[in-house]
């Protein structure tokens, strides 16, 4: 008889990365200590047999297990209108920044339907849940910051008011990955922004830590600072 998920779970848990996991995840006391591989492997499993019958009766108990999950909709391979609404009933689980991002990662399928994935994200940016609002914003950083969605990024950084601390730090990411990417356009907007003042100096911390500004930009960035 196959073992259960949290069973194989068991099997494969390290005391000592699951303290290394609550250390990065503080407030998050459902860890076993799995590490990602093994998660994936798992999932990439249950994604070949009968996605659709995990999900629906999926255990929310564990932090693995809840990534897990993610894991199995990011593997789907199904409709794009089917995937969005595994994503609706997946959000309100998520609960830490490891999850959200992993989750994120994980959605290829944004590559395939982008205006799919756009739309659904237009909602989300005003959403009450934390976690909720640091997806929409990681998803827009992992999927639109390109030529044809730059300026539109930019609109959506202003719009989200969410005083979550991981929110604002996930639009400061995304300002410095536009950074990069589109420079001149986003020292544009750099001048003309309605992002808090804690967001704004965070995006300029980001730029400046990156290896792929200039020494001479980013002397212009320090005199930026609010």
């Amino acid at each position: 008889m196959e073992k259960s998920i949290y069973e194989q779970l068991i099997l494969h848990a390290e005391p000592e990365y699951k303290e290394f996991s609550k250390r990065l995840l503080p407030g998050v006391d459902n860890i076993i200590g799995v590490r990602l591989p093994v998660l994936r492997k798992i999932a990439k499993k249950i994604a070949k047999n009968n996605p659709e019958e995990y999900l629906k009766n999926a255990s929310d108990h564990t932090f693995e297990e809840i990534m897990i999950q993610g894991m199995v909709i990011g593997y789907l391979d199904r409709d794009i209108e089917e995937v969005l609404k595994h994503i609706s009933v997946f959000l309100p689980k998520i609960n830490n920044w490891s999850v959200c991002d992993s989750f994120c990662t994980g959605l290829k399928i944004t590559e395939k339907y982008p205006q799919h994935m756009w739309v659904f994200l237009q909602k989300l940016y005003r959403d009450e849940s934390e976690y909720i609002v640091r997806f929409a914003v990681v998803i827009l950083l992992r999927f639109f910051i390109t030529e044809e969605y730059i300026l539109n990024s930019f609109s959506l950084f202003d719009r989200v008011k969410h005083q979550g601390y991981y929110v604002k730090m996930a639009v400061a990411w995304a300002v410095s990955t536009s950074f990069v990417k589109f420079p001149d356009l986003t020292k544009l907007y750099l001048q003309n922004n309605n992002l808090d003042d804690f967001t704004y100096n965070k995006s300029l911390q980001k730029i400046l830590e990156s290896l792929s500004v200039s020494k001479e930009t980013k002397e212009w960035i320090r005199k930026m600072k609010r």
